[in-house]
């Protein structure tokens, strides 16, 4: 393959580099919408009902986002290209009833034959059930237990909330609350869901667990605790509900989120209404103003984001533009940096359970979230900084230190660092009910052990430290017999893979290493005819597909940091990755990414950043245009 054209790689970098600079808000942070599947944007409309607001003209805009989205056969995905999915179509299928779609429209009918064909409601996950109880459409008593009194359990019992993920936990106590409570709004005989039970509810019979399972352990304990929610006198509840009122309450963050993302957050709101909050009681009126600005509310369209990324998206765009030539002192990346030191987090939060010791020094995902940093977002935060000269050298070597310190703190026990928790792995908690959509563990994961060996290289920590060699031994054990690594938070062994090449080249890894040759190898049969890269959602459920799937920008500029990380500048499938880009390249230097490149949850919920295909891309070009001329990796 002929040699990439210079003038061409550097007009793509400049055109890039000039739109994120146009993207910059005045205060120095970057954010683009962070969008999720219509389930989000469809769950506005039940809540607002639920919590008695009137969603107005917006009702039309989610209409209209809904229609768009739908499958010819009838149902919803849960990301871009991908299969109908059954909660996500019944989810659509509600809010369009509420919002007077009748069921005898065209698009309702295949809506509802596509239900039926996947089971009904009767085969929906926990949450719609949770969703459709509300409203009187499924019987709570048919919903698995979870009795309040959990929030009277200390903390050195053998389970506790705090055994559960930092988005499981703020979710399992608003539903303490809930299903004590057993609320039910009633909607008329047209906007109810009747014809999507395959059979009479009465009649409809769950399928049995594997004796000797979790599963079936936890049907017996419901069984048992559904006996004793019967029994009237309950000496402790009223304690319990005042503990878990008090808790949510006292977890609420100033922009009126719990821990700034989706699912707590509304359900919280639930909780509260349930406990007497009126919506103009201060907590109500905070949770419903910040849903606003949750909002992406746009021409004739309306969409709820899941979460927003000002953070994550801050500290990638500042690492891009500065590998992409800006002086280390560029007023926009000296307000970027300014912006994210006042972002660091210096209180308490739920993580302190586990690790008491530790002082705070993190940063979070998001614009206001003080109880739930997370490791991913503190050690690349750190990595911006490392490259910016702020007004206060001092304080920003002060930040980094605190920090990570507080990341060094995180470590679990085997060596890798999970996203929010340390050693959130009891095994039995995964099979819980209510882990049918939303995991309730968050282990640790590889990429995120990734980018703190990365920065703890960069930061030339010894090789001999501790827990640098922890990391290094728990990377190096977890790739697969292909030679490509796991990816938790990004789709998905293509995201892994590359991080992990980032990260044990940095660390001094040799390029000749059977660990790196694998990877690389592996990496250079996945890229696709077109010179790109891609990799499907479907890869977390169909192992055979790594690595497999239309190419994307963000996915090909992971590629191509992995593979320019190990060494091979000059190879051919390198430049073939690059010449991919420049050929895709939009005039105002942005890529067109339909779709879905980062994730939730693994095989439920999957997530589109919008600047993905801005800041990736950017960062691969600027990165091959000076490694080319002799840089360092």
């Amino acid at each position: 393959m002929p040699s990439i054209d210079r003038y061409a790689l550097e007009r793509a970098i400049s055109r890039t580099r000039d739109h994120l600079l146009e993207q910059q808000s005045p205060e120095g942070y970057w954010v683009a919408e962070l969008e999720s599947d219509v389930s989000v944007t469809a769950g506005y409309v039940p809540f607002m009902r639920y919590l008695g607001v009137n969603v107005g003209s917006r009702g039309r805009k989610v209409s209209r986002v809904l229609l768009n989205a739908q499958l010819p056969e009838g149902g919803w995905s849960s990301y871009w290209g991908g299969p109908g999915n059954l909660d996500v179509s019944i989810q659509a299928y509600l809010s369009l009833k509420l919002l007077g779609h009748h069921a005898s429209e065209p698009f309702m009918e295949r809506a509802r034959a596509f239900i039926l064909d996947q089971g009904g409601i009767e085969r929906s996950n926990t949450f719609t059930k949770i969703m459709l109880a509300l409203f009187g459409q499924y019987a709570w008593d048919r919903l698995p237990s979870l009795p309040p009194e959990l929030m009277l359990l200390p903390t050195w019992s053998p389970i506790t909330i705090y055994d559960c993920a930092s988005w499981a936990r703020a979710t399992i106590v608003a539903l303490t609350v809930i299903i004590a409570h057993q609320p039910v709004h009633p909607l008329s005989e047209t906007e109810g869901l009747q014809e999507l039970l395959l059979e009479p509810t009465a009649e409809a019979k769950p399928a049995r667990p594997a004796l000797g399972s979790w599963e079936s352990g936890f049907l017996a304990l419901d069984r048992l605790l559904k006996v004793w929610e019967r029994i009237p006198y309950k000496p402790a509840r009223r304690r319990a509900l005042r503990e878990a009122e008090r808790w949510i309450l006292a977890h609420q963050d100033s922009d009126g989120s719990w821990g700034g993302i989706m699912l707590p957050w509304v359900y919280s709101l639930v909780a509260l209404k349930c406990r007497g909050h009126a919506n103009d009681a201060p907590a109500m009126s905070r949770g419903l103003q910040g849903l606003e600005t949750f909002i992406v509310d746009a021409d004739d369209i309306m969409r709820l984001q899941p979460a927003v990324s000002p953070v994550w998206d801050t500290a990638y765009s500042t690492i891009a533009l500065r590998e992409a030539g800006l002086d280390p002192d560029h007023p926009a990346l000296v307000r970027a940096a300014t912006w994210l030191l006042g972002k660091q987090v210096t209180s308490e939060g739920d993580w302190q359970v586990k690790v008491s010791h530790a002082k705070p020094g993190g940063w979070a995902f998001e614009f206001e979230n003080n109880r739930y940093p997370d490791v991913d977002d503190s050690v690349l935060v750190p990595m911006a900084l490392l490259a910016v000269e702020t007004p206060s050298q001092d304080q920003k070597r002060r930040a980094i230190a605190r920090a990570v310190d507080w990341v060094l703190n995180m470590q679990s026990r085997n060596g890798g660092w999970a996203a929010f928790d340390v050693d959130n792995d009891m095994e039995m908690l995964s099979h819980i009910p209510f882990a049918d959509f939303m995991t309730p563990l968050d282990p640790v994961s590889v990429d995120v052990t990734a980018h703190v060996v990365e920065l703890l290289a960069r930061l030339e920590v010894e090789p001999t430290h501790p827990a640098l060699q922890r990391a290094m031994a728990y990377l190096r054990g977890e790739q697969e017999e292909s030679g490509a690594w796991f990816g938790r938070w990004g789709v998905n062994y293509v995201y892994g893979t590359s991080a992990v090449l980032m990260a044990l080249r940095q660390a001094g890894e040799g390029p000749r290493e059977p660990t790196i040759l694998q990877a690389v190898r592996w990496l250079k049969e996945r890229q696709n005819p077109d010179g790109g890269w891609g990799e499907s959602c479907q890869s977390y459920e169909d192992e055979s597909l790594q690595g497999i799937g239309p190419s994307t920008a963000s996915q090909t500029a992971w590629a191509l940091l992995g593979l320019l990380a190990a060494g091979d500048v000059d190879d051919a499938a390198v430049r073939r990755g690059v010449a991919h880009l420049l050929d895709t390249q939009l005039g105002d230097g942005r890529w067109d990414e339909p779709y879905y490149t980062g994730t939730g949850f693994p095989g439920a919920f999957y997530l589109k950043y919008h600047m993905y295909p801005i800041y990736f891309p950017l960062l691969a070009l600027a990165r091959y245009k000076r490694m080319t001329e002799g840089g360092e990796i």
